[in-house]
């Protein structure tokens, strides 16, 4: 399982080795999300934000919000009254604090560090909740889900947006050897920071992706799951209501 991939050492826990990771990597988070992507991770995001215009959402909580990258484009494609974005990471929250500030949004979004295992508020709080490339770095999954659940209300929206494992040949061949050999080369003479990079492929490798992650949202208390994978199957969006 992912929550037993860690991306330094077996001795410290994941959530603090995590959080060391983020806030190495942070001042090229956004640059290198772009490049070694192609950019199409933009893209992902904005189909995964499109599913929620449906039951508009006016109260959001953005957990592992990172550089606030999903909760800014929430912004623009729905019409939230407010958005609060959590994450572990200090480094990662300061720069996403300093993007929110230049586009003027600090009256809808607000940055929290907090623990996506222990959330800050309050039973059958929010309409939606969104998490972008961040469940798989959870250090205990099933936790993680399930309060995400307490936190949401009744018929509110789940929105988890991760990377999976594509099935075709011979694209699986060519994306494995990608994310093998060629991320973690790049990432780690331009992150700084040469384990960061390994631990994205090994755990994307451990997470239960597709209809095994739709059986942890079963099994957590979501229904109405689905899973759509997008460009071949390199990520995926899975939706359930509470």
């Amino acid at each position: 399982m992912a929550e037993k991939v860690k991306p330094y050492s077996e001795e410290q826990g994941k959530k603090e080795q995590i959080s060391k990771m983020f806030n190495n990597i942070a001042p090229y988070y956004d640059f290198l999300n772009r490049f070694l992507s192609l950019g199409i991770d933009t893209r992902w995001r904005k189909k995964g934000i499109n599913i929620l215009k449906e039951s508009n959402p006016k109260y959001i909580l953005d957990v592992a919000t990172g550089t606030a990258d999903v909760a800014i484009e929430m912004t623009k494609r729905l019409s939230p009254d407010k958005i609060i974005g959590v994450d572990i990471s200090t480094e990662m929250l300061e720069i996403g604090r300093k993007k929110i500030k230049k586009k003027g949004l600090e009256h809808l979004i607000e940055l929290k560090e907090g623990d996506s295992e222990k959330l800050p508020f309050e039973d059958n709080t929010f309409d939606a909740i969104t998490v972008a490339f961040g469940v798989r770095n959870y250090e205990n999954l099933a936790k993680g889900m399930k309060e995400m659940n307490r936190v949401l209300k009744p018929e509110g929206q789940l929105m988890v947006l991760e990377f999976s494992q594509p099935k075709m040949f011979p694209f699986k061949q060519l994306y494995h050897f990608y994310f093998k050999n060629i991320l973690p080369f790049i990432g780690r003479f331009t992150s700084k920071d040469p384990k960061a990079y390994k631990y994205l492929y090994e755990s994307v490798q451990a997470f239960p992706d597709g209809k095994d992650f739709v059986k942890v949202m079963e099994e957590t208390g979501y229904k109405f799951n689905k899973c759509v994978p997008l460009t071949l199957g390199i990520c995926s969006i899975y939706t359930g209501k509470k």
